[in-house]
């Protein structure tokens, strides 16, 4: 495919590859399959079906929907519109849900029929949406036009002829909060190419090869780390609605997958399964991920004959850390991707070069359009991300003599649990939504399966009694389930700076006190 800007989108590289291969075989989801030409044929569908609806160039399309072949084909129809895909992790509602829609002032929201009632209860605060397509029974949204998506897909008429290049956004992906609500990451069109060129190299992607894809589609993991190195291989894609461990490799030699990408909690949770006599049959030769520690990465090769991969990314840069087949290390994150200049420094600003020693991670990149263009609506957000013309991550990092970066800590505010970002902010400010709570202060406790759990530290209101199990309560019909606090810790008062700031590293260093709650022992 020749590399021109109009032609470095996502959509133009289905087009060619519909062109060239079409009668390839591409996707498998279930017992359904579907060539290159297949998908490009159904991505046209849902580019004819959303014009229809009134979508064009620089709308927001906001999809809440859980692993199918119409999510790929709308995200790649939105882009035939240079319209920008709003991808909604399924699990949120409430507050979060409606700023989230607000924020990328989505004029159109497709969803599984599961989720409408999630999008029912916060359609009076979203005055810039219209319509409501859904995935299956269609239900009433109040003060919104309801329309089935298997009608607004049935006409295979041509869409709307429109000028997208490399510039032009084709993605909204929400991050934490750390101070502050969610931000949404306007994505360009070339950074998606490049980053599945990037994985693609780095892992030796062939036509041979047939990637195994159980992230959700709402995560940028599975769209441009895994969707597109496939699309761009010509390789097979086999997608599942969702990771099972019980179901994994029963999958990967069904269908004679040679790779998977893996966040969170994935290997631990494979590691615990029982030693089988088939923990080397099967097909898979590597697994690309991040977060594994040198324990473990040694053992699940040991175990399971199979090479990890693992990198560092954050939403609004890609990836500027990533082993190849030739020069991985356990423990890292990898090595330096060329694409992009890197510093690290310290809290004055000053360059960290000594080996082995941390320093915060700014970005920049040496080509346009690689990394976040904005963050939407939120100019003062991006000016202080963009600092002194450097992306300034928030994230401690270092390297070694032999050039392998490794990660270190969070600068940011922020929590990992199983794969899910999630924002102290946000859990902090539904925590104090709850009528017997004056504060609240959220930390993360090192999980045993890696990562983090979530520690509530509240101070009760006035003359209240709080009991963690109705506190529980609150935080279930509020938020996501992955952001729901495992302990509570019930105190008089916060630890504060004399400026009235938390002191949040005193309470991770005091941890599970005696008088901690926790939700998994109670239960």
């Amino acid at each position: 495919m020749a590399d021109t800007p109009r032609l470095r989108t996502v959509h133009a590289l289905l087009r060619h590859r519909a062109e060239t291969e079409g009668d390839r075989e591409f996707l498998v989801f279930g017992e359904q399959r579907f060539t290159y030409r297949d998908l490009y044929t159904l991505s046209r569908r849902a580019a004819h079906g959303l014009a229809g609806l009134g979508i064009a160039k620089g709308d927001a399309v906001a999809i809440m929907m859980g692993n199918r072949p119409e999510f790929l084909a709308l995200w790649f129809g939105a882009s035939m519109l240079g319209a920008v895909e709003v991808p909604v992790n399924t699990a949120h509602r409430g507050d979060l849900l409606a700023h989230m829609l607000r924020l990328a002032d989505c004029p159109v929201v497709v969803a599984d029929a599961e989720f409408l009632p999630a999008l029912a209860e916060v359609a009076d605060r979203l005055p810039a949406l219209r319509a409501v397509v859904v995935a299956g029974a269609p239900a009433a949204v109040p003060g919104k036009e309801v329309h089935a998506l298997a009608e607004v897909m049935a006409n295979a008429g041509n869409p709307p002829t429109v000028d997208v290049t490399w510039s032009d956004p084709y993605a909204i992906m929400f991050t934490s909060g750390t101070t502050g609500p969610s931000k949404g990451a306007v994505m360009p069109q070339n950074y998606a190419l490049r980053m599945g060129e990037y994985i693609a190299e780095a892992t030796g992607y062939g036509r041979d090869d047939c990637l195994y894809n159980a992230l959700p589609l709402f995560h940028g993991n599975a769209q441009v780390l895994s969707t597109l190195p496939a699309l761009l291989s010509g390789a097979r894609m086999v997608l599942a609605e969702r990771f099972s461990a019980s179901r994994f490799w029963d999958d990967v030699r069904a269908h004679g997958c040679t790779e998977f990408n893996y966040i969170g909690t994935i290997l631990s949770v494979l590691m615990k399964a029982e030693p089988s006599g088939r923990d080397r049959d099967h097909p898979l030769r590597l697994m690309m991920g991040a977060g594994a520690g040198p324990g473990l990465f040694e053992a699940f090769e040991a175990r399971f004959g199979v090479r990890l991969i693992e990198g560092y990314g954050m939403s609004e840069i890609g990836l500027p850390f990533m082993s190849t087949l030739d020069r991985r290390k356990a423990g890292s994150c990898g090595v330096a991707n060329p694409h992009y200049e890197v510093r690290l420094v310290d809290d004055d600003g000053g360059d960290v070069t000594a080996p082995d020693t941390p320093g915060e991670l700014l970005i920049r990149p040496r080509e346009p359009y690689c990394m976040m263009l904005e963050y939407r609506a939120m100019p003062e957000k991006t000016v202080e991300a963009w600092r002194d013309l450097w992306f300034h991550t928030g994230d401690v990092l270092s390297r070694d003599g032999d050039g392998f970066w490794r990660f270190v800590d969070r600068k940011k505010d922020a929590l990992r649990r199983r794969g899910e970002n999630i924002s102290s902010f946000e859990v902090e400010r539904a925590l104090a939504a709850h009528p017997h709570v004056a504060e609240a202060a959220v930390i993360p406790i090192p999980s045993e399966l890696g990562e983090d759990d979530v520690m509530a530290c509240v101070v009760p209101a006035a003359g209240a009694a709080l009991d963690p199990a109705d506190l529980i309560a609150h935080c279930d019909r509020e938020m996501a389930a992955f952001m729901v606090p495992r302990y509570v810790r019930v105190m008089a008062a916060l630890p504060k700076t004399p400026t009235a700031r938390v002191e949040k590293y005193r309470l991770k260093s005091e941890g599970v006190t005696a008088d901690t709650w926790d939700r998994e022992v109670a239960s």
